[in-house]
C-alpha cells in the first residue's frame, strides 16, 4: 500500500500543478491531501461543481474540508440541468453531467496552467462508469487508479493520516435517485434532498430516497430497517413525506444497496 501511495506521489511530481475535481468524498478529498502534502499550496487548486443536483450538506461538507485542509478551492456553476439529453435521464447520464463538469474545468485549468485530476480508484474501473468516457474525452488524470489504489486502501491512508472522510459513506449526486428513463426536474431533486436529510437527522447513516414520481423508496442499512419501521419514527415519516408531496412511501426491506438503480453487467 506505501508502494502505491508512492506511485501517487511520483504522479503527482511529474504533472506539477494539479486542479483536482473534488467533491469532498473519500477518494477526492485523500488525492487533494496528497496533492497539497506532494506540490505545495501554490500548485493545487481544488473546484467543486455545484448545481440542484448537489446536495446542500455536501456543499457544507466540501467548505469545511477546504478549510481544514487550507485548501485553495472554488465553487464553479455548472450546467447540465440545461442539457435536455442529461434531464432525459438515460442510462449514461453521467458521461452528459462529467463532460460539462470537465469542459468547464478545462477552461479553467488552461488559464491556471494546471492538469484535471480526480479522485477515480482503481475499485472504480471494475463498476459500471460513464463518467469515465467523459474524463478521457477531456484527458483527466486519475492517480489513484493509475497507482493500483482500491477504495478501501484509500480508506486505511485516509484514516492513517487524520483525514475525517476516512469511513464517509458514498454520496453520489441527487439526479441519481431518479431512475433511469424519468426526467430529472428540480422540484424532485429538492423532495429527494429534503426526505434525505430528514432520515439522517434521525440518524440513519446510508440513506437514499428513491423518487417514482408521486411515490418513493426508501433504503437504510439493512441493520436499521426495524428502527425506520418501529413506533413512533414510521408514522411520523409517512406525515413528514406526504409533506414533502409523496402520496406514498415503501421501504425497501432488502435495505441499502449502492447503485442499485445502475444497469447490471
Amino acid at each position: 500500500m506505501e508502494e502505491k501511495r508512492a506511485a501517487v506521489e511520483t504522479i503527482l511530481r511529474e504533472l506539477k500543478q494539479v486542479l483536482v475535481a473534488f467533491s469532498g468524498g473519500v477518494d477526492s478529498t485523500f488525492l487533494l491531501a496528497m496533492a497539497l502534502e506532494t506540490l505545495g499550496r501554490d500548485a493545487v487548486l481544488a473546484v467543486t461543481g455545484e448545481s440542484a443536483s448537489l446536495a446542500s450538506h455536501e456543499r457544507t461538507d466540501v467548505v469545511q474540508l477546504v478549510t481544514q485542509l487550507n485548501a485553495p478551492h472554488q465553487f464553479l456553476s455548472t450546467e447540465e440541468l440545461e442539457n435536455p439529453s442529461y434531464v432525459a435521464n438515460p442510462s449514461n447520464r453521467c458521461f452528459f453531467c462529467k463532460d460539462e463538469l470537465y469542459g468547464k474545468l478545462t477552461e479553467l485549468a488552461v488559464t491556471q496552467g494546471m492538469v484535471i485530476v480526480d479522485g477515480l480508484n482503481a475499485s472504480d474501473l471494475m463498476e459500471f462508469g460513464p463518467g469515465r468516457q467523459a474524463a478521457e474525452k477531456w484527458g483527466v488524470r486519475h492517480p489513484l487508479a493509475e497507482a493500483g489504489l482500491t477504495k478501501e486502501d484509500i480508506r486505511v491512508l485516509s484514516r492513517a493520516q487524520g483525514l475525517p472522510t476516512w469511513g464517509k459513506p458514498a454520496s453520489p449526486c441527487l439526479s441519481s435517485r431518479i431512475p433511469y428513463g424519468r426526467s430529472i426536474k428540480v422540484e424532485e431533486l429538492q423532495q429527494v434532498e429534503g426526505g434525505e436529510q430528514y432520515l439522517r437527522a434521525l440518524g440513519f447513516r446510508n440513506v437514499r430516497v428513491r423518487h417514482y414520481g408521486d411515490w418513493a423508496r426508501i433504503e437504510v442499512d439493512h441493520s436499521d430497517v426495524p428502527r425506520l419501521l418501529a413506533e413512533p419514527i414510521y408514522p411520523a415519516l409517512l406525515n413528514e413525506f406526504r409533506t414533502l408531496g409523496f402520496l406514498r412511501v415503501v421501504v425497501d426491506p432488502a435495505g441499502f444497496r449502492s447503485g442499485n438503480l445502475n444497469p447490471q453487467s
